[in-house]
């Protein structure tokens, strides 16, 4: 609450100097000697005789990389390709590794202890994260690094036998709550790479399907409730006090909302569970008076039922349907097929919405539909759960256009609504646009295709401006300013990124040969970033971001 450090994040990701016990036998000491009222100073020197930046991840050579990736060949423009080997550049700048001495010492570390290296997103996030892992797996794998892939998804399988699911992310702090379970579908796309280059998958998948059953039912019994007579997933994650790593905000958003610690515990609950899902934070999960309004002290996510986490667990029983029937285990591949079925019906049943040709959050708490556009919205055509007409896909490209969304030139935004919140318009998140655009082209359906390919060319346009306009990527973008960084939030845009650069590279692996970009004067030469916009990455790399300089 001193608020020594301008992120918070910052003091929990320390180090302790000695054994917890010790810490806490001094600040103990240190409370009585201030009468219990320490001033900020003294809190500055505590923190200062008892905690330590060092002993952070160390920097870690990837095992596999080079920088002529057969991707490169599959670029017909020019421009995308050096972008690429750009892109491909980067995956050492985000390369680490846990010290071996938090396996030795872990109580002294906020950092999870996982045995191999891994990719960081950047910025201030200097741990792996969980969903975010899938598009570096992806963009892993679209370079030709199929060793470091695996380690990257080991060590969530790693986290999962130790924890009983993937944390949020590899710090103590987020091991109380998840994020979207992306595992099964990284381990399904190492299995089919690996099947491709004519390795042994199967032991691949026999050696990760404990974890992956584990991560499962973590999710079923653990996330679920009954809605209508159908079991359905939620986020959710009850743990006492405000989020660590954001104390002292959700200390002061809990206390504006009521001086009732059972009204403050709720909004912890839920604004831990708004952090699970990946979209911290949207109006989203905004509750008030029974409608979609309010501000962050009306986050309700434990009463509205996610249209993608439910579509994601559809997916991972097929996955571990076909796991299970590849290893010979044919109850278990029955389980989960019967259990596939079961939360297919469930999203028909509750979340598709007839009047609108989509999916659609559902309010369990007013038992209404939340009829607001999200990318998410699409996610059971991402996923292959569902059981759409190709009449019902052209509809839903209907409801695209219906919604502007091809008009947006910097990427379709994350909602409609404006709030200040980093997960609403106009910010652009890159994991909704590959869910967005490779949802529309699994269909199959040349309306859908036709539309994801203008998506995806949107996209790309706009990312690759911001590239030549700052030589670096972040983390979210402006839907209306192509190129531009995204806003809002607790924090500043975080440069890096891993799940940019993943999701790019996906993209670009998908749609190398049909992308191009126009002979067009803004896109010729880099040019140097606006000295108010350089000195904010001067201040994010000063304190956070340890990639070399590009700029």
């Amino acid at each position: 609450m001193a608020r020594l450090f301008d992120d918070s994040k910052t003091f929990v990701d320390m180090m302790q100097r000695q054994e917890p016990a010790q810490t806490l036998a001094n600040f103990a000491a240190f409370m009585a000697a201030q009468d219990g009222a320490p001033s900020r100073d003294a809190v500055a020197r505590f923190v200062d005789d008892n905690f330590q930046q060092a002993g952070q991840l160390l920097n870690w050579t990837l095992p596999d990389w080079h920088d002529e990736p057969a991707l490169l060949s599959r670029i017909s423009d020019p421009r995308l390709r050096a972008w690429a080997r750009f892109l491909n550049g980067e995956w050492p700048q985000l390369a680490r590794r846990v010290p071996d001495d938090v396996r030795l010492h872990p109580d002294r570390y906020s950092l999870l202890y996982v045995p191999n290296g891994f990719v960081v997103p950047g910025g201030r996030f200097q741990e792996f994260y969980y969903w975010d892992t899938y598009w570096i797996v992806q963009g892993l794998l679209a370079t030709d690094m199929p060793e470091t892939a695996r380690g990257v998804v080991g060590n969530l399988l790693y986290a999962a036998q130790q924890l009983g699911h993937v944390p949020n992310g590899g710090r103590v702090y987020y091991s109380r709550r998840s994020q979207p379970p992306m595992l099964p579908a990284m381990v399904e796309a190492l299995a089919r790479h690996c099947a491709a280059a004519g390795c042994d998958h199967r032991t691949l998948v026999a050696g990760s399907i404990n974890a992956l059953d584990t991560e499962f039912q973590f999710w079923m019994r653990n996330r679920t409730v009954t809605v209508g007579g159908h079991t359905m997933a939620r986020y959710f994650s009850p743990s006492r006090g405000p989020r660590p790593e954001s104390y002292s905000e959700d200390y002061t958003t809990a206390h504006g909302l009521s001086d009732d610690p059972k009204m403050q515990q709720r909004l912890y609950n839920d604004l831990k569970s708004a952090a699970e899902s990946g979209w911290d934070f949207s109006s989203r999960w905004f509750i008030s008076n029974g409608k979609m309004d309010g501000n962050l002290s009306n986050t309700h996510t434990r009463y509205i039922i996610p249209v993608e986490l439910n579509a994601f667990l559809c997916m991972n029983a097929r996955i571990l349907s076909e796991f299970h029937t590849s290893l010979g285990n044919t109850e278990k591949a029955s389980y989960y097929t019967a259990k596939m079925a079961e939360i297919l019906q469930a999203i028909e049943a509750v979340l598709w919405n007839d009047e609108e040709g989509i999916w659609l959050d559902y309010d369990s708490l007013n038992k209404v539909y939340r009829n607001q556009f999200y990318p998410s919205n699409l996610a059971p055509l991402w996923t292959g759960c569902h059981n759409k007409s190709k009449k019902e896909i052209r509809g839903i490209v209907s409801y695209l256009k219906d919604n502007n969304i091809e008009n947006y030139l910097g990427g379709a935004p994350a909602s409609l609504s404006f709030t200040g919140e980093q997960w609403d318009f106009p910010n652009v998140w890159p994991p909704l646009e590959n869910i967005l655009i490779m949802g529309l082209k699994k269909t199959g359906v040349r309306e859908a295709t036709e539309y994801a390919l203008e998506l995806a060319q949107i996209w790309i346009r706009a990312t690759y401006t911001g590239y030549l306009r700052y030589n670096m990527m972040f983390e979210k973008y402006d839907a209306e300013k192509p190129g531009e960084f995204g806003g809002g939030g607790e924090y500043v845009v975080q440069p890096g990124f891993g799940w940019t650069n993943g999701g790019i590279l996906e993209l670009l692996n998908e749609y190398g040969q049909n992308l191009t970009i126009p002979d067009l004067p803004q896109y010729q030469t880099q040019r140097p970033a606006h000295s108010s916009q350089m000195k904010l990455f001067d201040r994010v790399r000063s304190r956070h971001f340890t990639l070399k300089s590009h700029v």
